[in-house]
């Protein structure tokens, strides 16, 4: 674009860039200069070539071409403008998408400097505005919009010349184009004052025009410019004193208004188009405030039914709202008189508006009826008494909808027209009533609404409002609403919860906000407290009353003093449901109850305790000192508790003594006997809540207590006993303790009427007595019986002691056994009602607390002994499994060891039963020193009497086992007693292998008591039972260690014994375990496990040898025993006896070590872990040769266990070398892996595993972990060392061995173990900063995988070459052999080893720089293209390493890099890479006589590398030439050569690789002297720091300066070496050559131009405008805009 313009119509330098600063953005901050005198045709070739791009695909670049636009464009809106219009006019079939950001642009610039723009350009931007939006018939919205927009930003300043150019495409007779009118209408919104001067002339031409339009889209433009018409001049009217023609009037427009409204009423408003009829009725709407009234009069009988006729022909009803408000409006103002005539259909449609659901989430809906509402309020301020009628009757309607909608306008009428609504507001209370009987909680919700609203507005205080209040209650009361699955879409839901909060909030906001209404619900409120149906509104109700009385006392109104008698008589008749106020005791008891259960009824304790704070006056008297002194307290623990933390014992505790207390007080035993009345005729409403029904018999029994009047008390009972529900378990017991209260005070009266009721007619099952109970003839005999049984208990527990004792015997438990009936021969007692048992059960552990003695006698004994003791078990079986609360355990057990002895003797089956289920309930019991939680059927036994409960039971129990063992005094005998204890011996409770124990040695002392040997038999069991007992010894608990040494001693004296010594035989050995027993009182651990093994000493002297493998095993088990002593003590036993008998044991090795593998398994201790370690070592020692095999032929991968017993083996020095030594001897000898052909049909192999190299390597692994294998390691460490170095070479990218049968092999990885093993080697050498480093380096990770393995070596050697020097000699001397290996990868490794050592001076010091350069040397020819590069690397290392030695080496170092950079066989360019990276490191040392005659040579070699596409070699590349700067300083070749690379390296400042800039970096700066200019040196080095980010755009944007004004002859160079880089690879360097292209050019003076080629930039920039990569196209025109 830029080819034919010559080199003389340049900028001149003035108007270039005038800062020295400039920013890289074209838009930065600053004035640039003005381009008057910039030659015309570079403008234009510039803004040709960014409107070209302007409607480029990307929105950044089109954003900057609008910038660089703008930019131009403000400097002279004039010119550019100029160049928009033509470009358009030149291109008349651009695309409307390009044509519309031309657009957009025009009107960017024409709003910014519409001040500025001279009147030619602004009638210019007129006629092309006006052109463009004009020229299709067709409307083409997004062109013609951004046309008309133009007219309309213009119009603002313009609006006469607008006017004009409009005008004459509004030719009367004519049909306007679309968007002439539509720009009409923006304009009178815009610009009101200029545009209503003209509308009366638009107005008229428009008229005749109206008729003609037939398309709708005419009409519905037309209809929107009247409407916004109308609104302007409504405006105008209405700020006239702001307005330029203050004499404008509003029949100024009446006829022409009136004329439009007859066309679009008549004919168009009726139209099939929807759009089209909405807009009509909203200009109707806007039309009419500009009508005459006698017009407007005349149209509204059928303007009204046209507009509501609308809500049926569309979905959108805002608009037609909007439109109808604005009408009644207009009529209303005026004093319409036929609107009257119009009200019936109107209240019709506007009902039906406010009934549509209203969505908060869709605008529109929640719009339309804010406007509904409005046209009420209108024509409710005309005619309230129509209004009000036509919502009342519509309230009767049961439609849910409707009814929403009715009640909508009634809180608003009752709201917005206070004063119109005064007279109606009883007829509306009674028309309430029908919707609050809705089921709908829709509704509800409105109802509510409108009750508080009547609240604020008087309504409740007149005859009916308790209806309302009564309403709200109801509703605080609600329950959650049953809603399962998913949550309806409903909008408008309303659920039980949102209801009654709602409610909750009212009630609040009528008992805080609303004075008056204080004696409306003071103290008809507490008439909701005590039915049922209002429980869930407790919470709200009593903070309400609080409020309301806490008001009344402080200012001491009479009305606080509550007549209750009063009130009940004065009835509220509310349909047909009289109600009257609670009696003092009701509400008393109601209140109390509540607080019982303080987390319930949504938190209602709290609330009612402070509610009968309050109400304390008028409950009574007497309780007003008394509660405010009690009550505060039990509210603070309420405040501190939560449902989860309250003690609801001793809150129920509080509770009643609290009750106790105030009817103490009260003193008024009428009032009491009243109260108790009450309560008991109260208990009905608590059936379905009988946990307070209970807690509520409780308050009845603490009343009766404080009652004198004896019949009372006896009535009360008597209701009591007949009223309640036996069949409940909750409730039986409620009654049973309420009676017990009573008998505290009552004892004779009590009992008496318990027996008269226990002989009643209750007993009878006859129709008659079931209808004195209530009709429940679901009531069983049985379940009475049952309440009786537990009365007697409870009875007996609350009486007063010193009367109780002389009734126990003949009148309760006579009466209790009357009742339980069990001597009835014939009927099984299983068949007994479950409840009776328990009920007795519980009754006689009542009992037991009240009187110990008395239950502790013999049970019944009858002659069928199975029988009884079946039904013996069953009571234990009924027992709690998890407490001891009653003697029936040692009572049954007791009996039974009685039964035994007697004929016939038990089945085989018969005992076994007994035994088990006796052991098990007894030991399983917690400890005696553990606290039950009180049950609802007993108090806790206090700990005397529970401890003394548990060693009867105990005494009973081995009694009990005694006898049995009696009947069959023999080992099989023991054993089938003792397999009941022997489960229990291992426990993890202490008090249960404590118990266990203890049964053990009674067991075992008696069975020794009474043994006779009558033929010499085996003791078999003598292993297994001191298998099981020995590990014991060293329990945690004292009493289970001196027992199970007890057992010891007897059971070695039962095997003498059966061995034919004689009963007064001593042992030495034996009794030497009477001393041990004092040792094991000392709970030191190594104590205990010392006394272990002397215990053991004995033991081995004493068991004969076929019962040592049962020992042996038994103890294996005890390994894993719950205690971990008891595991200790195991291990300790079985490593003494392995060394004392060990021997004899041979064959057994391999299968003991299978055991001892498994038992690991379960072993979780540590130190028993360890010493099943020294198990395996003991074995070692002594067969060492079938353990190794049995370990090295262990399945791969090594499980955990098996590598547990491998590191076992460590723990000897001795045994640990002689391993290391042969697997070391091994891994040289054996091939490290196959080829195997990864398929037949295929070629290529994979390299696997051989298995035994493998195995010892993991074997090796796992020994080295023992930290005892130090000694053996350091010894052997730079053979073992090199050996596993060369084993991970060997290893890497080597997969595992398959094998079908075991499918985890294949999970090793192979070089994975061998690093390990490395890893553990380089620790037990104590070398931990190599380890701390390479952990650091992730070393590990890379030495192990194919890809980073050359890493992972040259990480090791570093680390080892900086941290473990003095190892190296010994390492190499080791290594060296491995370099003519035949296998590739280890000859990798060794020469990746090696050359790193040449990076650090340390093989200087050790002498070994020779033998390590001349084995890199020699590598330099091997046929791996690998070990090639590695050597390269090495030789380059020598710099960093020992630079001393580098000018020692120089022929051949520069032979061998030279030879490096032209290598052939070099894929990756690996060796090239390490050549330059070499060279680059070399130089630094070598002298200029070494390099001077190569310098050009290898400067014309590096240079193709420099746009490599090989980030790497790029890099190096750039650093090579960075240091080869210092031999050429001085030398104009050299010079030459730099500037000949300059712009190359300046432009990869912006590479996409970070490393290629700051290699870039570092030339620059160390190439800065060579360049030949100071400023540029000096910028070079201030700017190009590696940690410094880099401003480009501003750097360029210097340094051209500086080119141009130290380098002039070069710009031609320069330049065509920027425009080659516009074809680069990276669009980062394109882009930036396109940066660099545009500050040239702007920082030129004009004598300069000449040396440019600008037909080649022009070119080259608007290629890169057409670039794909789009951060290009913005920098292009960037660069564009430094034109100017």
């Amino acid at each position: 674009m830029f080819a034919s313009v010559k080199l003389s119509q340049r900028l001149t330098p003035a108007h270039l860039f005038p800062r020295r600063n400039a920013p890289s953005s074209a838009t930065g901050s600053g004035e640039p200069a003005p381009l008057s005198t910039m030659d015309e045709t570079d403008v234009e070739q510039v803004t040709l070539a960014l409107l070209d791009a302007a409607n480029d695909k990307d929105s950044a670049v089109q954003e900057q071409v609008r910038k660089s636009m703008l930019t131009l464009g403000k400097q002279q809106p004039d010119r550019v403008l100029a160049m928009c219009q033509d470009y358009l006019l030149k291109h008349p079939k651009l695309v409307v998408s390009h044509r519309v950001v031309i657009l957009r642009t025009i009107e960017l610039i024409a709003s910014c400097k519409i001040e500025e723009i001279t009147s030619p350009s602004i009638k210019r931007i007129i006629a092309l505005a006006s052109d463009e939006m004009t020229r299709s018939k067709e409307v083409i919205p997004d062109w013609q919009q951004a046309a008309s927009n133009i007219l309309v930003a213009v119009g603002n300043k313009h609006i006469n010349d607008i006017m004009e150019e409009i005008l004459n495409k509004f030719q009367p007779g004519v049909l306007p184009h679309f968007f002439v009118v539509q720009t009409l209408a923006n304009l009178s919104e815009s610009n009101v004052y200029g545009m209503v001067p003209f509308l009366n002339a638009i107005l008229g031409t428009m008229l005749p025009m109206l008729s003609m339009a037939k398309q709708d889209n005419m009409k519905w433009v037309f209809s929107s410019a009247l409407c916004h018409f109308s609104d302007s001049i409504l405006e105008y009217l209405a700020n006239l004193d702001k307005a330029p023609d203050p004499t404008v009037r509003k029949d100024t427009f009446s006829s022409e208004i009136y004329a439009a409204f007859e066309i679009l009423f008549n004919n168009w408003l009726q139209s099939r188009e929807s759009k089209l009829r909405l807009t009509v009725a909203e200009a109707v709407g806007s039309m009419c405030h500009l009508m005459a009234s006698d017009k407007l009069e005349e149209q509204i009988p059928k303007l009204i039914p046209a507009v509501l006729s609308l809500y049926k022909k569309n979905n959108e009803h805002y608009i037609i709202s909007k439109s109808l408000c604005q009408v009644l409006d207009a009529s209303v103002n005026m004093g319409s008189r036929v609107l009257e005539t119009q009200l019936d259909s109107l209240f019709l449609a506007l009902h039906q508006q406010v009934s549509a659901p209203t969505d908060y989430n869709n605008p529109p809906t929640v719009k339309n009826h804010n406007e509904v509402l409005r046209c009420f309020s209108l024509l409710a301020n005309s005619f309230p008494d129509r209004l009000v009628m036509f919502v009342l009757q519509k309230l009767e309607n049961s439609n849910e909808r409707s009814r929403m909608g009715s009640l909508a306008v009634l809180r608003h009428l009752i709201n917005s027209s206070t004063s119109t609504m005064e007279s109606k507001k009883l007829l509306i209370l009674a028309s309430i009533r029908q919707p609050m009987a809705d089921h709908s909680n829709k509704v509800k919700k409105r109802v509510v609404q409108v009750i508080s609203a009547m609240a604020h507005h008087g309504y409740l205080e007149l005859e009916g409002g308790e209806l309302l209040v009564r309403f709200i209650v109801q509703h605080c009361a609600l329950h959650d609403t049953n809603q399962r699955g998913e949550r309806q879409s409903d909008p408008e839901e309303v659920t039980n919860e949102a209801l009654r909060a709602m409610c909750d909030s009212t009630l609040h906001l009528l008992t805080t906000t609303v004075g008056r209404l204080a004696d409306v619900l003071w103290p008809k409120l507490l008439y909701y407290l005590t039915p049922s149906q209002f429980s869930n509104a407790t919470t709200p109700l009593c903070k309400s009353l609080v409020v309301l009385g806490n008001k009344k006392k402080s200012n001491q109104e009479p009305s606080f003093n509550i007549n209750f008698t009063q009130e009940g008589r004065r009835s509220i008749f509310t349909d047909e449901v009289t109600f009257n106020l609670p009696s003092r005791q009701t509400l008393m008891i109601r209140l109390l109850v509540n607080a019982a259960f303080p987390f319930s009824s949504r938190g209602h304790g709290a609330p009612s305790l402070a509610l009968l704070q309050i109400l304390s006056i008028n409950i009574h008297h007497n309780t007003e000192l008394l509660w405010d002194n009690e009550i505060p307290p039990l509210l603070s623990i309420l405040e501190e508790s939560t449902a989860q933390s309250l003690d609801k014992k001793y809150w129920n505790e509080k509770l009643l003594k609290f009750l106790s207390k105030t009817l103490a007080t009260i003193d008024d035993d009428k009032w009491v006997c009243q109260l108790a009345a009450e309560a008991t005729r109260y208990l009905s409403t608590y059936n379905n809540a009988l946990e307070e029904k209970s807690f509520l018999y409780q308050c009845i029994g603490v009343t009766l207590q404080q009652c004198f009047n004896k019949e009372v008390v006896k009535k009360q009972l008597q209701e009591v006993l007949l009223t309640a529900r036996h069949s409940d378990a909750v409730e039986r017991e409620g009654v049973a303790i309420g009676i017990g209260l009573c008998a505290n005070s009552h004892l004779e009266g009590t009992l008496a009427k318990l027996d008269e009721f226990g002989k009643s007619d209750a007993f009878k099952k006859s129709p008659s007595i079931f209808n004195l109970l209530k009709e429940r003839n679901d009531v069983e005999v049985e379940k009475v019986k049952s309440t009786l049984i537990l009365c007697y208990g409870q009875v007996a527990l609350n009486a007063p002691p010193e009367k109780i004792l002389n009734r126990i015997d003949q009148d309760i438990l006579r009466c209790i056994s009357k009742h339980f009936n069990t001597k009835v021969l014939g009927i099984k007692v299983e068949t007994k009602d479950l409840t009776m048992k328990l009920s007795l059960i519980q009754s006689v552990g009542l009992i037991a607390k009240a009187i110990s003695e008395c239950v502790k006698k013999q049970g019944y004994i009858f002659s069928r002994k199975q029988e009884l003791i079946g039904v013996m078990l069953d009571f234990i079986k009924a027992e709690p499994a998890d407490s001891l609360r009653t003697p029936v355990r040692h009572l049954v057990m007791t009996t039974c060891a009685n039964l035994i002895p007697l004929d016939p003797v038990l089945s085989e089956n018969e005992s076994f039963d007994l035994l088990k289920v006796c052991v098990n309930s007894v030991f399983s019991l917690p400890p005696e020193t553990h606290t039950p939680e009180k049950t609802k059927e007993e108090e806790i036994l206090d700990p005397k009497k529970r401890k003394a409960l548990h060693k009867d039971t105990l005494a009973a129990l081995q009694e009990l086992l005694k006898s049995v063992l009696a009947k069959e005094p023999t080992p099989d005998g023991l054993q089938n007693v003792f397999k009941h204890i022997e489960s229990w011996l291992t426990s993890g409770h202490d008090h249960e292998r404590e118990r266990a124990v203890t049964a053990t040695a009674h067991l075992l002392a008696y069975y020794l008591d009474n043994l006779t040997v009558k033929n010499m038999v085996s003791f078999h069991n003598l292993g297994a039972l001191l298998g099981r007992l020995s590990p014991r010894c060293s329990d945690p608990q004292p009493a289970v260690r001196t027992a199970a040494i007890n057992s010891i001693y007897t059971l070695l004296y039962i095997q003498l014994r059966y061995e034919g010594f004689s009963l007064d035989y001593k042992d030495e050995a034996v009794d030497s375990l009477l001393p041990l027993r004092d040792r094991l009182e000392n709970p030191d651990h190594s104590v205990l496990y010392k006394t272990c093994s002397d215990l053991t000493k004995v033991m081995s002297k004493r068991l004969p040898q076929q019962q040592m493998t049962t020992l042996v095993f038994m103890l294996f088990e005890g390994l894993a025993d719950s205690q971990t002593n008891c595991c200790r003590a195991s291990s300790v036993i079985l490593n003494t006896l392995l060394k004392s008998r060990g021997g004899g044991l041979q064959e057994l090795v391999p299968e003991m070590l299978e055991v001892l593998h498994v038992r690991l398994q379960s072993i979780t201790e540590e130190q028993v872990r360890v010493a099943v370690g020294q198990t395996v070592l003991i074995l070692a020692s002594q067969h060492l040769q079938t353990v190794f095999n049995t370990l090295v032929n262990q399945p791969l991968p090594y499980d955990s266990w098996t590598s547990e017993m491998w590191m076992a083996l460590g723990a000897d020095p001795i045994v640990a070398n002689q391993i290391i030594e042969m697997v070391m001897e091994k891994l040289v000898i054996m091939a490290p892996y196959v080829d195997k052909k990864e398929y037949v049909m295929r070629g290529g192999t994979t390299k696997v595993a051989t298995n035994q190299p493998l195995a010892m390597t993991c074997g090796l692994k796992e020994l080295l972990l023992n930290g005892q294998t130090q000694e053996p390691a350091v010894a052997l460490f730079p053979q073992l060392f090199s050996c596993l170095t060369v084993r991970i070479g060997a290893s890497v990218g080597v997969s595992a061995p398959k094998d079908h049968n075991n499918k985890y092999i294949a999970s090793i990885h192979v070089a994975g173990v061998a690093a390990d093993a490395l890893r553990i080697l380089l620790a037990r050498g104590q070398l931990d900063e190599v380890m701390k480093r390479l952990d650091e380096d992730n070393a590990w990770d890379a030495i192990r995988e194919p890809n980073t393995h050359v890493t992972g070596v040259t990480l090791l050697a570093r680390a080892m070459a900086k941290h473990a020097g003095p190892r190296l000699p010994a390492i190499v001397e080791c290594l060296c052999p491995s370099l003519n290996n035949i296998y590739e990868c280890q000859r990798i490794t060794v020469t990746a080893f090696f050359s790193e050592l040449l990076n650090h001076h340390v093989v200087t010091e050790l002498m070994l720089i020779d033998v390590l350069m001349n084995n890199m040397m020699e590598r330099i020819s091997d046929p791996n293209c690998t070990v090639r590069m590695l050597a390269v690397r090495g030789l380059g290392n020598i710099a960093q390493g020992s630079p001393e030695k580098v000018n020692k080496y120089a022929k051949e170092l520069l032979a061998a890099m030279s030879s490096g950079m032209e290598e052939k066989d070099d894929p990756g360019k690996l060796i090239t890479l390490e050549a330059m990276s070499g060279l680059s490191k070399v130089l630094l040392y070598l002298d200029k006589k070494n390099v001077h005659l190569m310098v050009v040579y290898i400067f014309m070699k590096i240079k193709p590398f420099l746009e490599s596409e090989n980030d790497e070699i790029r890099c190096a590349s750039i650093y090579l030439m960075g240091n080869l700067s210092k031999f050429g300083s001085g030398e104009q070749v050299f010079k030459d050569q730099i500037h000949n690379v300059l712009v190359s390296l300046l432009l990869h400042l912006v590479d996409p690789n970070p490393h290629v800039v700051k290699a870039c970096k570092f030339a620059m700066r160390v190439c800065a002297p060579v360049v030949g200019s100071e400023q540029i040196t000096t910028m070079f080095q201030n700017h190009l720091h590696d940690d410094k980010s880099l401003h480009y755009g501003e750097f360029i944007n210097d340094l051209t300066k500086y080119l141009i004004q130290d380098f002039p002859g070069m710009l031609n160079f320069y330049h065509i070496s920027v425009i080659q880089f516009f074809k680069s690879n990276w669009p980062e360097v394109r882009a930036g050559a396109a940066m660099f292209i545009g500050f040239l050019l702007g920082n030129l003076p004009e004598d300069l131009l000449s040396h440019l080629n600008m037909g080649t930039i022009s070119k080259g920039l608007v290629m890169l405008l057409q670039d794909p990569d789009p951060v290009v196209r913005v920098k292009a025109a960037e660069a564009m805009g430094h034109f100017h």
